[in-house]
């Protein structure tokens, strides 16, 4: 395989002069360079997926009440639970993404629909027809005004926790 693979690079040096020019330089570049790069790409990153469940968790323990088994508890128990994570989880999520309604008229309001409408924004639902031109308004959709998830600024080994494990001492 190296030996195809050096017979394409001198045979590609030998007809493209550009080519030739690129890869001294990049042949050229000092060791220190590369080492570097090839150790930022292979660091694991933390996406900005496992950042938002994190801080979710953190600001409104939403893993630990979906993770937790609600077979034994009361429904009042549970909807006292419920009223603090739904406020906490609501809060972050509006200071993230700012999430507003798609659409501003009420339920169930007869609304036009736009000709050449955009799937990823319009879920047609009923008796569905290509012309169709107005329709009776089901979920006013949601949209974000802004995205701003924290960076993660933790080190390698944890970036796939989105919750610590909490110790009390003494």
């Amino acid at each position: 395989m190296n030996f195809k693979l050096a017979f394409k690079v001198f045979a590609r040096t030998l007809g493209n002069r550009q080519f030739a020019r690129d890869l001294a330089n990049w042949i050229d570049q000092p060791v220190k360079k590369l080492a570097t790069a090839q150790a930022a790409a292979s660091r694991p990153a933390r996406s900005e997926a496992v950042e938002l469940l994190a801080t979710l968790q953190r600001e409104g323990r939403l893993v630990d009440f979906l993770q937790e088994d609600l077979a034994n508890y009361k429904d009042a128990d549970i909807g006292a639970a419920v009223r603090d994570i739904h406020r906490d989880c609501r809060a972050t999520l509006d200071r993230i993404f700012g999430i507003a309604p798609l659409r501003t008229e009420p339920e169930n309001a007869t609304i036009p629909l736009p000709a050449d409408r955009d799937p990823g924004a319009w879920k047609l639902t009923g008796q569905v027809h290509e012309g169709a031109r107005e329709g009776r308004l089901c979920h006013h959709g949601w949209k974000i005004t802004r995205h701003e998830v924290p960076s993660w600024q933790g080190r390698d080994e944890s970036a796939w926790v989105v919750a610590p494990a909490e110790v009390e001492l003494g």
